[in-house]
C-alpha cells in the first residue's frame, strides 16, 4: 500500500471503534445519575439512554433494508438493571449488522437515502450521544478515532441543513482556538464542546 493512501474503512468497523468507546461510558452511568441533565437540553440521562437504546435498534433493522419505526421510545432503562449489559448488546448487533456484506450498498430507510450515509448517522448517534452521556455524567471520553471523525465530518456536512430545519441538530456553536477535530465536529452538531 502506497503511505499516502488513506484506508477506506466500511461502516461496521467505524461503528466497532466507536462501541470500543461507548461500552465503558454505557457501564459507567450510576443510577444516580438518570435524572441528571444532558448536552442535549430535551434529554436527561434516562431519556437520552432510551433514545440510544432505539436508535441502535431501528439502525441494525436499516442494515438489513427493513422497514424502521422511530415513533414511539421504549423504556429500555426501566425494565431492570441489566439495561447498561442489554445497550451493550444492541451495540454488538449493530456492529454486525453494519458489517454485514450489502449493508452499505444501495439505499435504505423510509427517505431513500444512500446506505453508508444512513449508517453514518447510525455512527453520529453512537459517538455523540455518548460523548453526551459522558459529560452529564463526569465520565472522561477521549474523543473519537481520526477515522471516525473524518467519517463524521463528512456526513454532518451533508446532513446539516437538512437536520437543523428539522430540530435534530442546534445551530452551530462558534468552534474554540485550536480546538480539535472532534470539538470542531460537536460544534457543528449544536453542542458546547466544553459543557459541564
Amino acid at each position: 500500500m502506497d503511505t499516502n493512501e488513506v484506508k477506506t474503512y466500511g461502516i461496521g468497523e467505524l461503528l466497532a471503534m466507536a462501541r470500543e468507546r461507548a461500552v465503558p461510558v454505557v457501564r459507567g452511568i450510576p443510577d444516580a445519575a438518570l435524572a441528571a441533565p444532558t448536552p442535549c437540553a430535551e434529554y436527561d440521562v434516562k431519556a437520552l439512554l432510551n433514545h440510544l437504546f432505539q436508535v441502535i435498534v431501528q439502525f441494525q433493522r436499516l442494515a438489513a433494508k427493513e422497514a424502521s419505526d422511530f415513533g414511539e421510545t421504549p423504556d429500555r432503562v426501566a425494565e431492570g438493571p441489566e439495561w447498561r449489559e442489554a445497550l451493550v448488546d444492541e451495540a454488538d448487533r449493530l456492529v454486525a449488522a453494519w458489517s454485514a456484506p450489502g449493508a452499505e450498498e444501495g439505499t435504505t430507510g423510509g427517505m431513500n437515502m444512500p446506505a453508508r450515509l444512513v449508517g453514518s448517522m447510525a455512527l453520529l448517534d453512537l459517538t455523540v450521544h455518548v460523548w453526551d452521556l459522558a459529560r452529564a455524567t463526569g465520565q472522561d471520553y477521549p474523543g473519537a478515532d481520526e477515522a471516525v471523525v473524518a467519517e463524521l465530518a463528512g456526513a454532518v456536512g451533508e446532513l446539516a441543513p437538512t437536520a437543523r430545519k428539522m430540530g435534530v441538530f442546534g445551530e452551530p456553536v462558534p468552534e474554540a482556538e485550536g480546538a480539535s477535530a472532534f470539538e470542531r465536529l460537536l460544534a457543528r452538531t449544536g453542542r458546547d464542546p466544553y459543557w459541564q
